[in-house]
C-alpha cells in the first residue's frame, strides 16, 4: 500500500536533483562562432590541475629543499602585489580562485574587422563554474556594487535576454599598484580626461547559467549566446579546417589551442599598398605582403597545439597545416623523412643535438628563389657576395667557382651537438662548447671554399693557420665578434678568439672550440659511450614520432639546467640583470620582479636535480602539413 507513495517520493527527489542541477555547458567548438582567429582552451580545468600538480615542475616548487626560495617568494609577490591591488579592487582573490570547474576559454573573433568601418576584432573568455554558479551570481554583483560605490558609471544591456553589466575602461582605471609595477606611479601618466574624444575600451560581463561571459563588445557575446540557446548559426565547429586538426591533436588534450592562420594572412597579404608607380619603392624589400609569400608562410592554412600527459611522460605538439601542392618559398626544401638519430660518433657527454636531413642543394636553390620573389635588390646583393668571394678565390684558383666547389658539394645532413659548460659563470653557459658537422660527397672542395666564404668578413681568413692532427688538417681563422657555434655571447669577445674547421669522414666540423673538432677527427678510434646507448632515449624517440623524421633533436635537461642553476645560486640576485631570468631585462617596473627573486636561497642543484630529465623533439612532414613534436619523459627518480 505504500508502494506508490515511495514512488512518487523518490521521483519527486530525483526531479528535484534535476531541478537544481546545472546545464552541462556545450564544448568550445559549439559556442565560439566561426569567425575565430584564434582560442586557447582547456576542457577541463580541474583535469588540468591535477596534471599539474603531478608534474616534476611542480613536485619541484614543493620540494623542501625550495622552501627558503618558495617562502621568500611567496612573501614578497603577496606584499608587493596580492594585498595591494586587492585594496585597490576591494575584493578578496580567494573569493575567486575556487570558480573554475569545467572549460576555460579564452578567444579572439574576426568581428567584422577590418572591413567594417569602426570594428575591431572580438575578445572572449568563457569560465565555466559548474556548481560554482551561485558564487559567481555572488561575485558579479560585488563587482557592480563596489563599481558604483567608486563613483564610477556603468550600464545594464540585455543580450539574449541575458543582463550583461557593462564596464567603460580608460587607462585612470588601471589599479595604482599595477601602475607601480609598469614603472610609473604618476596619475597624469594614465590620465585621458585631457583628452574628451579618446576612446574608451568597454567590458561586457554577464553569466549564463555555470558560464562566465567576458567580451570587449556585443557582437561576439551574442554569437556566443545563439549558439547556447539553441539558435541557428554557424560555430567553429562547422569549420572543415577545425576539424581536422581536432582529430589528430585535440582528443584527450587538458589543453589545446587554434588558430585560423590563413584568415589572419590573407588580411596581411591583400592589404593594398598604395605609392606611385612612377617612383620606385625604397622600402619594396620590407613589404610584408612580399616577404611572408617568397618565404612560403602564406600556405598556411591553420596552427594547431596540444599537450597530452601520462604517467611515463608529457607530449608537446604543434602542426601547421600546408597542403604539400601549395608548399613554396623555404617549405619546398623541408628535410625529407630520413634517419635523424644520433650517429655512432656523437658522444654520450653531449647535452644538446640536433640532426636534419636538409639536402642542402635544394635548400641553397629555395634560398635564391625567396630572394629573387622579394626583390631584385636582394637578388643583386646575393650575386654580389657570391662574386666577390669568387674573385678572392681565382687570385689563387682560377678555376674557382663557389655555387661549384661548396653549394654544389653540399649533402642531405647537418648535425650540430653541445656539450656542458666549463664553469657555472653565465659567460661559461654562453661559450659551451658546441660543433656543426656539414654533411658533404666532398669536404676537400667545401673545407677549400670556406676560407674565401669567411674572408668576406675577415680578410685575414683567407689565410687560415693550418696544423696536422691524426693525418687531417686544421685550419683556423680569426674571427672577432661572429657569433658561431661555440662563441662567447655574454659580452666582449676575447681578441684571439677563432673558427676552427676541418672535413673527415663526408662532414666538415666546424667550431670556436678546437678540443671539438679534435675529438670529431679522432671519433673513428675512440671507444667512448655514444649518446645513442643513452638509457631511455629509443623509448622516448620513438614517443617523439620515431627516428625516421627528418628533423631530431634531443636535450638532457638536467645537465644544462644545472650550470645556469648554479651560476643563479652563487650570483645571488646579482647574478643577472633586472627581469632578465624571465626576458623582463629593459621593460619597465622590472626591477619590481628582481626583488621577488632572492636566487642565493636556492638549494645546491644536486639535492634537487632528480626532478629533470631529457627531452627529445621531431620534425615531421607529411602531405597535409608539418608537425613538431616533443616528449619529455617522466624523470626515473620520479616514477613511481
Amino acid at each position: 500500500m505504500y508502494s506508490i507513495p515511495r514512488r512518487l517520493f523518490v521521483f519527486a527527489f530525483l526531479l528535484s536533483l534535476t531541478l537544481t542541477a546545472s546545464a552541462v555547458i556545450p564544448s568550445v567548438e559549439k559556442i565560439l562562432p566561426d569567425d575565430t582567429l584564434l582560442m586557447v582552451t582547456t576542457p577541463d580545468y580541474t583535469k588540468l590541475r591535477q596534471a599539474y600538480s603531478s608534474s616534476p615542475q611542480m613536485q619541484l616548487w614543493d620540494d623542501p629543499a625550495m622552501k627558503p626560495f618558495k617562502d621568500n617568494f611567496l612573501s614578497k609577490l603577496n606584499d608587493d602585489l596580492i594585498r595591494p591591488l586587492e585594496k585597490d579592487l576591494g575584493v578578496h582573490f580567494s573569493d575567486y580562485t575556487n570558480l573554475p570547474q569545467g572549460q576555460i576559454t579564452v578567444a579572439i573573433t574576426q568581428n567584422g574587422w577590418p572591413s567594417t568601418k569602426g570594428s575591431q576584432p572580438g575578445f572572449l573568455f568563457l569560465l565555466d563554474t559548474k556548481d560554482k554558479s551561485g558564487q559567481l551570481t555572488k561575485n558579479l554583483a560585488d563587482i557592480r556594487k563596489k563599481w558604483i560605490e567608486a563613483g564610477k558609471t556603468l550600464r545594464t544591456e540585455k543580450i539574449r535576454n541575458i543582463d550583461f553589466t557593462v564596464l567603460p575602461i580608460s587607462d585612470k582605471d588601471i589599479p595604482k599598484t599595477l601602475r607601480k609595477l609598469s614603472g610609473s606611479s604618476n596619475d597624469s601618466d594614465f590620465d585621458d580626461s585631457t583628452n574628451s574624444a579618446a576612446a574608451k575600451n568597454e567590458i561586457y560581463l554577464g553569466q549564463y547559467e555555470s558560464l562566465l561571459i567576458v567580451g570587449n563588445t556585443a557582437n561576439p557575446v551574442e554569437k556566443v549566446l545563439v549558439h547556447l540557446t539553441g539558435g541557428e548559426m554557424p560555430s567553429l565547429g562547422d569549420l572543415a579546417a577545425y576539424n581536422a586538426n581536432k582529430l589528430a591533436l585535440f582528443r584527450d588534450s587538458p589543453l589545446y589551442g587554434w588558430a585560423n592562420a590563413k584568415t589572419f594572412l590573407d588580411l596581411v597579404m591583400h592589404k593594398e599598398v598604395k605609392q606611385d608607380p612612377d617612383t620606385p619603392d625604397p622600402f619594396a624589400m620590407l613589404n610584408p605582403a612580399k616577404i611572408l609569400n617568397a618565404f612560403g608562410v602564406s600556405a598556411i592554412k591553420t596552427l594547431a597545439f596540444s599537450m597530452q600527459v601520462a604517467p611515463e611522460g608529457s607530449t608537446l605538439r604543434f602542426f601547421a597545416s600546408m597542403p604539400e601542392s601549395s608548399r613554396q618559398g623555404i617549405f619546398t626544401a623541408f628535410p625529407a623523412a630520413k634517419d635523424a638519430s644520433p650517429p655512432p660518433f656523437v658522444p654520450a657527454d653531449v647535452v644538446k643535438f640536433q640532426r636534419w636531413r636538409l639536402d642542402g642543394q635544394k635548400a641553397w636553390a629555395a634560398l635564391q628563389k625567396v630572394a629573387a620573389d622579394i626583390s631584385p635588390q636582394a637578388t643583386e646583393t646575393l650575386h654580389f657576395v657570391i662574386d666577390t668571394a669568387n674573385a678572392l678565390a681565382k687570385e689563387k684558383d682560377p678555376d674557382f667557382d663557389l655555387n661549384k666547389n661548396f653549394f654544389g658539394n653540399l649533402g642531405d645532413d647537418m648535425i650540430s651537438y653541445e656539450k656542458a659548460p666549463r664553469g657555472n659563470t653565465l659567460a661559461d653557459i654562453a661559450s659551451a662548447p658546441s660543433l656543426l658537422l656539414l654533411g658533404t660527397p666532398n669536404s676537400d672542395q667545401v673545407v677549400s671554399s670556406l676560407k674565401y666564404l669567411l674572408a668576406l668578413r675577415s680578410p685575414q681568413a683567407a689565410t687560415p693557420k693550418e696544423r696536422d692532427f691524426l693525418g687531417r688538417k686544421i685550419y683556423s681563422v680569426p674571427l672577432p665578434g661572429v657569433p658561431l657555434p661555440g662563441a662567447d655571447f655574454s659580452g666582449e669577445a676575447p681578441s684571439d678568439r677563432s673558427l676552427s674547421y676541418a672535413g673527415s669522414g663526408g662532414y666538415v666540423a666546424i667550431s670556436t672550440d678546437p678540443s671539438m673538432v679534435e675529438e670529431f677527427l679522432r671519433s673513428a678510434d675512440s671507444q667512448q659511450k655514444a649518446l645513442r646507448e643513452t638509457p631511455g632515449l629509443t623509448d622516448a624517440i620513438v614517443k617523439a614520432g620515431g627516428s625516421n623524421t627528418g628533423v631530431l633533436g634531443y636535450e638532457n635537461a638536467a645537465e644544462t639546467t644545472r650550470a645556469a642553476f648554479e651560476a643563479l645560486r652563487n650570483g645571488g640576485t646579482n647574478s643577472l640583470a633586472p627581469g632578465a631570468m624571465f626576458g623582463l631585462s629593459g621593460i619597465p617596473g622590472s626591477n619590481s620582479f628582481k626583488n621577488w627573486f632572492d636566487f642565493s636561497l636556492l638549494p645546491p642543484f644536486d639535492k634537487i636535480s632528480k626532478y629533470f630529465g631529457i627531452k627529445v623533439y621531431t620534425v615531421s612532414a607529411n602531405m597535409d602539413g608539418l608537425s613538431y613534436k616533443m616528449f619529455t619523459p617522466t624523470p626515473p627518480a620520479l616514477m613511481k
